[in-house]
Formats: C-alpha cells, sequence, structure tokens
C-alpha cells in the first residue's frame, strides 16, 4: 500500500506559504498510486513530535482550492529547532515513532534557513538509522536570505507590499511637508538581510535621486552620515522617508537589540523605529514613524503574482522530486532570464541551505550606502509583478475553512523537549 505523507509549516508565516500547501496536497491527490493520505503536523515539528496531526483526505476540494488564496499558516507554524541528536536523541527516538504510527514515507517541510536545518537534520538521522523516509524541504521567508534559490517565496509579495506603502505615503508625505511632518520612518522585516528594505527602493523610478534613505543590515548606521544625508534629501526634495531594516548594527551590536531570546539564540530585535525618530527630531524635523511588522508578511490582498506562482510550483515540485525518487534536498529556483522573467525549478542538497544566511549583495547596494543600484531593480522588479486577488465576500476578502480533523493518536503523549 501507498505510505502516507506528512506536511508541515515552520517559522514566521507569509502571505503565500498556503500557496505551497495547496500545491503539495493537490499534486499529491493525483497520485494515488504513489501516496497514500496527506497529513499536516500541528505547529511545525512539534506537532509531530506531539503526535498532533491533521487528515487532509477529510477536507473538501474547494477549501484546499482556497489555501491558494489564504494568509497566515493553515496548520499552525514554530519557532522550533531539533537539537543535535548526540544531545536529545529522545527526540529523533520519538519522531520515529510517529512516523512508523502513522506509516509516514514522505516529509515535507515548508520553512526558512532555520527549517531546512531542521529538515536535514531529520534526513541525517534518517540515513544514519537505515529508515525508509523521503525529506524534501520547500522554501519560505520573506527575508529572501536562502541560498541556492533566485528568491524565496513569501518575498515577492512581502517587497511589493512594502515598495506600494512606500508610493503612496510619499504622496501623503509631500502634501503635509510645506507646513507638518518632513520625515516619515518605516520600520521592516529583516535580521541580517535588507533584502526588504532594498524592495523600497522599488518605489522611486530613480536609484540615485529620489527623497528615500535606506538603512540596510549590510551597511553600519553612522548617526553623523545618516543625519548629513538627510538633510541633503530634504533640501533638495522637501521631505524624506527613511526605510530601516531591524537588523540595522550600529558596530558589532544591532541598534535595535531588546534582549536575548532562547529561540535560535537570536536577540530579540524592536524599537528602531522610534529611536530614529528620536535622533530626526532632536534634528530638527517633524518625524512620524511606523512598523509594517505583520502587515508586511500576512497582506495576501496585495501579493504578487508571480510570488503565487512559484510558491504553488514549489509545492508541487516537492511532489515531484518524491515521485522521482529524491530525498534530503530543497526545492530551488533557477531564474533563466530577467526580461522577460523566466525560472524553473531543481533539488539542491538541504545541507547547502541549512541554517545559511543570504545577505545583499555589494554590487546591489549604491556607493553611498543609502539606496539600491540598477542591478538590483532588475533582480527585484520581476518579483513583484502582477496582482493575484484573493475573492471577496461582503466587503472582505474570503478564505480558505478547514475542517482540520484530527488524526487519533496511537502513542503516549510527549513529554520531553520542547
Amino acid at each position: 500500500m501507498p505510505r502516507n505523507i506528512l506536511y508541515a509549516q515552520s517559522g514566521g508565516v507569509t502571505a503565500v506559504i498556503n500557496a505551497s500547501a495547496c500545491g503539495v496536497i493537490e499534486t499529491a491527490h493525483r497520485h494515488p498510486e504513489a501516496f497514500g493520505k496527506v497529513l499536516a503536523a500541528r505547529d511545525g515539528i512539534l506537532g509531530v513530535l506531539h503526535e498532533a496531526l491533521y487528515d487532509l483526505s477529510l477536507e473538501d476540494a474547494d477549501q484546499i482550492a482556497a489555501l491558494r488564496h489564504t494568509p497566515g499558516g493553515a496548520f499552525g507554524s514554530c519557532r522550533v529547532d531539533l537539537d543535535d541528536p548526540a544531545n536529545h536523541p529522545e527526540q529523533y527516538e520519538r519522531l520515529v515513532e510517529v512516523l512508523r504510527a502513522h506509516d509516514i514515507g514522505t516529509f515535507f517541510y515548508n520553512g526558512g534557513g532555520g527549517s531546512m536545518l531542521t529538515a536535514a537534520k531529520v534526513a541525517r538521522f534518517a540515513r544514519a538509522r537505515g529508515l525508509d523516509l523521503t525529506v524534501i524541504g520547500i522554501p519560505k521567508t520573506i527575508d529572501n536570505d536562502l541560498p541556492q534559490t533566485d528568491t524565496s517565496p513569501g518575498f515577492g509579495s512581502a517587497a511589493k507590499y512594502i515598495a506600494t506603502s512606500v508610493r503612496e505615503v510619499s504622496l501623503d508625505l509631500a502634501a503635509m511637508a510645506g507646513t507638518s511632518t518632513k520625515v516619515f520612518i518605516l520600520e521592516v522585516m529583516g535580521r541580517h538581510a535588507g533584502w526588504l528594505a532594498a524592495a523600497a527602493g522599488l518605489a522611486f523610478e530613480d536609484v540615485d535621486d529620489s527623497p528615500l534613505i535606506l538603512l540596510l543590515a549590510e551597511v553600519d548606521f553612522d548617526e553623523a552620515r545618516f543625519l548629513a544625508k538627510l538633510d541633503e534629501v530634504v533640501a533638495r526634495h522637501g521631505w524624506c522617508i527613511v526605510v530601516a531594516a531591524e537588523g540595522l548594527m550600529c558596530g558589532d551590536q544591532f541598534c535595535a537589540q531588546a534582549a536575548t531570546s532562547p529561540t535560535f539564540g537570536h536577540e530579540q530585535l524592536g524599537g528602531l523605529a522610534p529611536r530614529l525618530a528620536q535622533l530626526t527630531r532632536g534634528h530638527g524635523y517633524k518625524t512620524h514613524w511606523a512598523v509594517s511588522d505583520y502587515f508586511q508578511r500576512s497582506a495576501r490582498h496585495l501579493a504578487s503574482r508571480v510570488d503565487v506562482e512559484q510558491a504553488y510550483a514549489c509545492g508541487a515540485a516537492a511532489v515531484s522530486l518524491a515521485l522521482e525518487g529524491r530525498s534530503d534536498v530543497m526545492v530551488a529556483i533557477r531564474r533563466t532570464s530577467d526580461e522577460p522573467y523566466l525560472w524553473t525549478l531543481e533539488g539542491v542538497p538541504l545541507d547547502a541551505v541549512a541554517d545559511v544566511e543570504l545577505p545583499v549583495p555589494a554590487d546591489y547596494i549604491r556607493a553611498d550606502g543609502y539606496g539600491i543600484t540598477a542591478a538590483a531593480r532588475r533582480y527585484l522588479r520581476p518579483l513583484i509583478q502582477g496582482e493575484d486577488i484573493p475573492p471577496f465576500r461582503d466587503g472582505l476578502p474570503a478564505f480558505a475553512e478547514l475542517r482540520l480533523a484530527r488524526v487519533a493518536k496511537r502513542l503516549p503523549p510527549w513529554t520531553g523537549k520542547p
């Protein structure tokens, strides 16, 4: 009998991660000769450990199709990694128990760099134990910092939202600058990579002369240089928009480091925009600030059609790779042309992408460090093309409504870490 699939979502969710889930589920259902049921773990790898699984064979086909235009994470996500097998072998023994109890032959893990590390650990353990388990990673991250792939599903839509927001707010600021606000500061996500801040550069056509200052995670912040640049932009245009990556560096630490989180040992960031606003106000400019926060990764109403298509295709390709007998790989997007934008999909080793961060290349950053180059524009522009508007009902977007029927547990409760 064909064995079952287990799919899970991990890390920060996006406007299109459910499109990847849709690609997995619909493609797998077209191959009943190769796969049994498609199960989904609740809250990523935690759901596997806790045997919290959903049976997706009980869902209506139209609701599965609706996942393509539904933001968030339909099955729950988590920011939890597996420890090294030598330190916590019980985690891996539990995984084996759950996989065997539910006859799982294929494991798809949908997430970013940390999630690919988890998938790689599962794959390595499976090989070491001689388990018959196919492990495939499906890329996802609005940070766009996964290596070995042209882009990461989720980024194009977040980039479109940010660039659109900056273009729209520029008209508001231009109207008010004569007697009111002259500086608007927008804080966007990006811990070690400034891709989302860089995407704001698409809001204006001129990469060298626009009322915009970008503060990228790749460029150390210099207060004096920044204020001098701000004066220059305001003198020329009458106002200025500053888009700052939350991971902006001040020397050897984050400018807005709040605390250290136990999750992956990451520093908790926050408060960069108000800190910059305090600086610009002290320099004599009336300033407003905002944090795009969850809006940038959940704005499905403004998703990039290219991003949606790639997200779905990555999910479908994961199933295709499994059918081909491939394992221990992540689906990767390969760009074959800029104009027109053409791309294809392939599998790359999980070990080559696991917990590896890809920063914005130096040739994408303007010489002064405060903007993007024409090369960056050529790379970024295709990723935000097209609209994929969700259906609306009573004036609001209508999203998938899943039953999320639980699979009956067959094992004792998990009491270990995490």
